[in-house]
């Protein structure tokens, strides 16, 4: 290897905001031994779970410093001399939590979680092991691809990961905004033929929802007894089959309102923030009352993400992009326009250095 190239990536402090975040540059890139690969961040992207760690709202330890991002894409521009899945040139994803292969999560798998527990992926230079990655399906772009990991795998094991309850073509879901998670859901759902009713807050979101393909479209600030009303539009008034509950303790007693007998609500996220009033939240009793089945979800394993991307190729789903991309060194812009909330789809951080490409390693 006689061109090694240098990283540079982002750290931030626990307990700090993204203000205190600082890049560190002409970091000594080591060669990769075993089994390992080593991986060019392409494109990077940002998930409310970095906006809450950043903000110190993440409800998990956390490192004293580490490098934040778990979704990205890149190539591989070395492997170790045990490697044998992948080689030079590959396309590639991480996991999640690199040692999730296949079944539930469990607390060791929970320590090996991207941009917490291990550094990140806002950086230019990664080594994984090769069971810690995955291949990008061949019909996205790494900015596409970036947005998989954590959004997309975690709303398909909301709507396919119980195997007694995966979602059918003739059932309603029901998503809560246009968040990463939710509009993920709303794809894989559009695309096997099941009904999808979305909440949002504003005119303009509920029309981008409408153009996915939305049946009915709720404004929950107008009707505050949305998970009635969401009830009342399923066939029968019977209830939905699946919902995405990204907004937690704020948001899951409509959702218990709208959920039929047997139904399924994957709870994803706390996006609404803590309840403000004794009683707000459901119990068990609500649970039993309405006969249905409350799940935690958290992301998803390997093989979960590798039926996903047989399905997204199958289908030809592409992610939705927000309409700004932002560079390397504009990462704290990127963590300033995700948290305001103004726009639809993904958000984006390109790594790369242009000049640079092909060039490592030779």
């Amino acid at each position: 290897m006689s061109s090694s190239p240098l990283n540079s990536r982002w750290l931030i402090n626990s307990g700090q905001t993204i203000t205190s975040a600082a890049q560190q540059s002409n970091i000594p890139i080591s060669a990769p031994t075993g089994t390992q690969c080593l991986v060019r961040i392409e494109y990077t992207s940002l998930n409310y779970r970095d906006i809450a760690i950043a903000n110190g709202s993440y409800p998990w330890p956390l490192p004293a410093s580490f490098t934040p991002l778990s979704d990205a894409a890149g190539q591989i521009i070395a492997t170790g001399p045990q490697v044998t899945h992948f080689t030079r040139g590959d396309r590639v994803m991480p996991l999640f939590m690199q040692s999730h292969q296949t079944g539930p999560v469990t607390p060791r798998i929970r320590l090996s979680t991207l941009g917490s527990q291990l550094d990140g992926v806002l950086q230019k230079y990664a080594l994984f092991d090769e069971s810690g990655l995955i291949a990008i399906p061949t019909h996205l772009t790494y900015a596409e691809a970036s947005t998989l990991p954590c959004a997309a795998v975690t709303a398909w094991n909301c709507l396919f990961g119980l195997p007694s309850h995966i979602l059918l073509p003739d059932q309603v879901v029901l998503t809560q905004g246009t968040g990463g998670v939710s509009l993920f859901a709303i794809q894989f759902a559009l695309a096997i033929g099941a009904t999808v009713i979305s909440t949002t807050s504003t005119p303009s979101k509920e029309a981008h929802l409408r153009s996915l393909g939305v049946k009915h479209v709720i404004n929950y600030r107008d009707d505050l007894h949305w998970g009635e009303t969401a009830k009342a539009l399923t066939p029968g008034a019977l209830g939905v089959h699946h919902i995405v509950e990204v907004g937690g303790e704020t948001t899951i007693a409509q959702s218990m309102q709208a959920i039929r007998p047997e139904g399924v609500v994957s709870l994803v996220g706390f996006l609404g923030g803590k309840v403000r009033s004794a009683g707000a939240s459901p119990g068990f009793s609500s649970i039993q009352d309405h006969n249905c089945i409350v799940r935690g979800v958290n992301v998803g394993s390997r093989e979960l993400f590798g039926q996903m991307n047989m399905f997204l190729e199958r289908e030809g789903i592409k992610p939705i992009l927000s309409n700004r991309v932002f560079g390397f060194d504009e990462a704290k812009e990127a963590y300033d326009y995700m948290q305001q909330q103004n726009f639809v789809g993904k958000v984006v951080i390109k790594v790369s250095d242009e000049s640079r490409l092909g060039r490592e390693f030779v």
